[in-house]
C-alpha cells in the first residue's frame, strides 16, 4: 500500500498526474496516494474507482485472478479472444452482452429468454460482437470459422494458437507432458501428467493416456499437430527446421 501510494506521488510529481483510476479494491491505495501528495506537496489529487467486474461466482476478472482477457492480439489471438467469450458461464451471458457489446437492450432481453442448450447461441453472439469491437468483423468471422472446424468438424485450422518445436527436438524425443508445460497448456509437469492420466489430452483428436508418451514425427500431419486439453483448449504445434 505504501509503495502504491508513493507511485501516485511520483506520477504527480514527475508527470503531473492528478487523477488515479482503478477498481474499488484499489480505493485504499489511491486514497493513501492522495494523502501523501497533500502532505508532501500541499497539492490536491483525486481518485476514481469503479465496481469490480466479477463473474456470477464472484471471481474477479483480472490478471491477478487468472481471469484477464487481453486486447492486444500479440498477447491473446483473436481466436483465443473469441473463445474466451464463447466459454462464458451461462449465468454471465446476458450481463456480459450488456457490458461488452453495443447490441440494443431490447434484443439482449429477448436473448435472456433462452434456456438449456439454446443459451449457446447467445454465447456465440457475445463472442462475435465482442471480437468485432476489438479486432474487427473479419477477425471475428475467422475466429468463428476456426471454432467450428475445431469443435464441430474436428479439423486442424491454421488460426489456432500456435507453438513451434524444432525438428531436432522431435527427432531426439519430446515427452508429451513436457510439451504441455512448454506451450502453457499445463502449469507443471505433475499437472500435465494428471491431465494425461485422466484422459484429458488428445493428439489429433485421439486420446493419449500414457504419461510417458513421446511425441513422434508420425504424430505430425504436414508438420502440424493438434494438441487438445479437454474440449476447450487447443494448440497447433508446428515443426520448424
Amino acid at each position: 500500500m505504501l509503495l502504491q501510494a508513493f507511485d501516485f506521488y511520483h506520477l504527480y510529481n514527475k508527470e503531473q498526474c492528478v487523477l488515479q483510476m482503478g477498481g474499488s479494491d484499489q480505493w485504499g491505495n489511491i486514497v493513501n496516494g492522495v494523502e501523501l501528495i497533500r502532505k508532501k506537496l500541499g497539492k490536491e489529487a483525486f481518485g476514481l474507482t469503479s465496481p469490480l467486474l466479477t463473474t456470477s461466482s464472484g471471481a474477479k476478472m483480472g490478471k491477478t485472478a487468472s481471469g484477464a482477457v487481453w486486447l492486444n492480439e500479440d498477447t491473446l489471438s483473436p481466436y483465443e479472444y473469441w473463445q474466451f467469450w464463447r466459454n462464458t458461464e451461462d449465468a454471465d451471458v446476458i450481463k456480459f452482452l450488456k457490458l461488452f457489446t453495443e447490441l440494443p437492450l431490447k434484443y439482449i432481453n429477448e436473448l435472456s429468454k433462452l434456456s438449456g442448450k439454446e443459451i449457446n447461441g447467445a454465447k456465440i453472439i457475445l463472442a462475435d460482437e465482442a471480437t468485432k469491437l476489438c479486432h474487427g468483423i473479419e477477425a471475428a468471422n475467422s475466429a468463428k470459422s476456426t471454432s467450428k472446424q475445431t469443435f464441430e468438424d474436428n479439423n486442424i485450422d491454421n488460426n489456432l494458437p500456435k507453438y513451434e518445436v524444432s525438428s531436432i527436438e522431435i527427432k531426439n524425443g519430446m515427452m508429451l507432458f513436457k510439451l504441455l508445460v512448454s506451450c502453457n497448456l499445463a502449469a507443471s509437469n505433475s499437472a500435465a501428467r494428471k491431465l494425461i492420466q485422466g484422459n484429458g489430452i488428445r493428439i489429433n483428436n485421439n486420446v493419449v493416456s500414457d504419461i510417458n508418451y513421446i511425441i513422434h514425427q508420425d504424430d505430425f500431419d504436414d508438420k502440424n499437430l493438434k494438441l487438445s486439453v479437454g474440449k476447450k483448449k487447443h494448440m497447433l504445434v508446428k515443426v520448424t527446421t
